[in-house]
């Protein structure tokens, strides 16, 4: 019965934790529309050249880390008596704090002591101090992440689900706050560029405030026999870099994919004669995809991970052979949703565009880049999967494959078509990652991921809803033409309800996911009623 009551504890934590990083991601999406309607396109490219620098090594440590450290400590409480389990506990706790803080403090010189170098390098040297700024961040992530680590180990999911949110929302309070009052009395792009960085550091060092109280109150740390045998420090060190890399690397992708957008794009644009406002403003408006792509990966990403657990559990049962349907739906729900999501912003760019962002720059370019959304859902559920089955280094080397290919992109791209460019490129590298771990699960477990009828059905929902936002918008356009900020948000707005609508029915009419199905999937179960109740007989 204990046991039964620890299991369902433990549940219904992992499930908070679910809900609040999709709190989390979605407050970081959408946080940037305001802020840009704050700073204006070339405000929105001081920020975003500087983001991917200080959101990698966050992202790898406080997310990546963290779990690693959680599998370390969960393995140490499988010995056998109370006194080793402590011993061992304690010395991994030690062990990857002080890794962490090398790591930390070599990261920390390297943005601050090279913000200069690296600003040269992006082509704008203003941005020194916006990097000096967010350097800081890097230095909670050792407490941070051994403290996140031994909470997750314990089951206990809250502290950790309640601090990444205080987190978030103080960042983002800061970021919008701190950025008006700078444009309002000062009008500096760049001081408030340099808030907003300030503001990440300032998020971190109040989630680690939280867990450490909390960490205190809960006496979680283990206590120690100072004649214990210590352990080797390279074996956990080797398993912490390779276990947090292969948990973190889908989420590296694609800030990964920012800095090199941050290296190239402007210094190009700036070779192709634009000016220097020219080529920020361009750059900024390229960057407005970003949001929308992290909401996009969000929705689809969080339906389809939400099931992954499962996976990792079944792999371990008959060779994996238990996983199939579970591999399957997974499958299936990122692609439904993930197409769903990134087809959908085509169809109405041209008013998304207006409504979030005051113009309608770049529309095309913007088309182009939120296609990224599938391959994007798909490599977050394979690199999953394929953890699950313990295949961690291959599919690290296809990411690193599709790193090149977008540098590679970039390079040859930008100086032909500007962004437009750098959009397809981005598209190349992420179908190519998708398509490569794809083979390589087939290979490691072979299976047929969906039949021929699921690709069918998904084109005629695709269709449908495509048929619906075209002919909703014709008929509203000729009502209300598309000449103001308020128009194109009755009309988007108006047109994303329908468009929705249309192709969720058509999903549920033609049974494109069954039944039983939905009820895996969180926030599935309406979705089944309505299938059910429009197939009744």
């Amino acid at each position: 019965m204990a046991g039964s009551w620890s299991m369902k504890g433990y549940m219904k934590g992992a499930a908070l934790l679910t809900i609040s990083a999709l709190v989390v991601k979605i407050l970081g999406a959408i946080y940037r529309v305001p802020f840009q309607n704050l700073v204006g396109d070339e405000g929105f490219y001081i920020y975003q050249q500087v983001y991917p620098f200080i959101s990698i090594f966050v992202a790898w440590t406080a997310s990546g880390f963290a779990v690693a450290i959680s599998k370390l400590l969960a393995d140490a409480d499988t010995l056998a008596t109370l006194q080793l389990r402590e011993n061992r506990r304690f010395q991994i706790m030690k062990i990857a704090f002080w890794y962490l803080v090398v790591l930390s403090l070599s990261c920390f010189t390297l943005l601050y002591s090279g913000a200069g170098v690296l600003a040269n390098m992006m082509g704008d040297d203003k941005l020194a101090p916006l990097m000096r700024t967010g350097s800081f961040v890097v230095l909670c992530m050792p407490i941070l992440a051994v403290v996140k680590g031994s909470f997750q180990a314990k089951g206990r999911m809250e502290p950790v689900a309640y601090a990444q949110i205080v987190e978030q929302a103080v960042r983002v309070t800061i970021i919008l706050s701190g950025s008006w009052l700078v444009m309002k009395y000062s009008g500096s792009l760049y001081g408030a560029g340099q808030v907003a960085t300030a503001a990440t550091a300032v998020g971190e060092f109040v989630g680690v405030v939280i867990l450490v109280t909390v960490f205190k109150k809960m006496a979680l740390f283990p206590q120690r026999d100072k004649k214990a045998e210590r352990v080797a420090v390279w074996p956990i060190v080797k398993e912490l870099t390779l276990y947090s890399l292969s948990v973190s690397m889908s989420g590296l992708v694609l800030l990964s994919f920012q800095m090199i957008d941050s290296f190239t794009i402007y210094n190009i644009l700036l070779e192709n004669g634009l000016s220097e406002t020219l080529a920020k403003e361009t750059k900024g408006i390229y960057d407005r995809g970003q949001p929308l792509v992290q909401l996009g990966v969000v929705i689809a990403g969080s339906l389809a991970l939400a099931i992954v657990p499962l996976v990792a559990i079944m792999c371990k049962k008959k060779e994996g052979r238990n996983a199939d349907s579970f591999i399957q739906l997974t499958f299936r729900a990122a692609v439904l949703f993930g197409w769903a999501a990134s087809f959908g912003l085509v169809l109405v760019m041209p008013y998304i565009n207006v409504m979030l962002f005051k113009t309608d720059s770049l529309t095309s370019v913007l088309s182009i880049f939120v296609l990224q959304i599938v391959p994007l859902s798909i490599t977050l559920t394979f690199t999953a999967m394929l953890q699950g089955f313990g295949k961690l280094k291959v599919p690290a080397l296809i990411l690193v494959t599709g790193f090149v290919l977008k540098m590679i992109g970039n390079v040859t791209l930008v100086p032909l078509f500007d962004v437009l460019g750098a959009a397809f490129a981005s598209n190349i590298g992420l179908f190519f990652i998708a398509f490569m771990l794809m083979r390589y699960l087939k290979r490691v477990h072979p299976i047929t991921l969906a039949p021929a009828s699921y690709y069918k059905k998904l084109f005629l929902a695709s269709l449908y809803m495509m048929i619906a936002v075209y002919a909703w918008s014709f008929v509203i356009d000729i009502v209300l033409a598309l000449s103001t900020r308020l128009e194109s948000a009755i009309i988007g707005g108006s047109a994303v309800a329908i468009g929705a609508f249309v192709f969720l029915t058509a999903v549920a009419k033609m049974k494109v996911l069954a039944d039983k199905e939905w009820f895996l999937l969180p926030f599935g179960r309406k979705m089944a009623k309505y299938q059910l109740w429009l197939n009744r007989k």
